[in-house]
């Protein structure tokens, strides 16, 4: 088993080392070994990439144990908070909100956890999905054109049918990998993380908003 100690702050907030001796406390108390720490001093509303979180569900695995101070710190938005619970949980790795223990996947409670984790997703989801649809509304309303690009090439993409729902949730804030998990719910051939950025640093609309997140 590998235990991961993901620490992340904003430049406003508190040190990496309050947070760094946080861990070390737990792991003292526990009898456990950290094998690393990824440390990140960045804002929340910066990509995954940047809060080296693709770095850390890459490292990962089945058994795998990841220490955190507390749930803010792990995702920028309850639902990618919670996209993220589900992705690691799905890879068998479990996890430990040292400030919020209740909120932990390793007791006897987890399952009843996920279950609820996985309500308040859903939930989010229709949430985002209404708010898409008004946002959608209002711009067909206002005569704002909508759709491809000028210019875009007529060659059919499986992501092309969903370009504007794309679009409202990089809007909204989404990360491109919480899109990927909302859209390839309703594709009968899911498609890799690739190929989402693909999409989007390609598309100059698109990017913008990625750039912006």
């Amino acid at each position: 088993m590998t235990t991961i100690g993901y620490i992340r702050v904003s430049k406003d907030d508190q040190d990496l080392t309050k947070q760094r001796h946080l861990l070390l406390e737990y792991s003292q108390h526990y009898k456990l070994l950290i094998d690393e720490f990824i440390e990140v001093e960045i804002s929340s509303r910066r990509n995954q990439d940047e809060r080296r979180i693709t770095e850390l569900i890459s490292k990962l695995q089945d058994g795998d144990l990841l220490l955190v101070a507390e749930l803010s710190r792990l995702g920028r938005n309850m639902l990618e908070t919670l996209n993220l619970i589900h992705a690691l949980t799905q890879k068998g790795v479990k996890i430990v909100f040292i400030r919020q223990p209740e909120l932990s996947t390793t007791g006897s409670q987890t399952p009843l956890l996920l279950a609820i984790y996985s309500y308040f997703a859903e939930t989010e989801r229709e949430f985002i999905s209404i708010r898409t649809k008004q946002g959608l509304a209002a711009a067909k309303a206002q005569g704002k054109l909508l759709g491809r690009p000028k210019g875009r090439r007529n060659q059919s993409r499986p992501l092309d049918a969903y370009r504007e729902q794309i679009q409202a949730y990089l809007q909204v804030g989404l990360s491109i990998a919480a899109i990927r998990m909302l859209i390839n719910k309703q594709l009968d051939i899911p498609l890799t993380y690739n190929s989402y950025k693909y999409f989007v640093l390609n598309d100059e609309q698109l990017r913008i908003y990625q750039l912006r997140n």
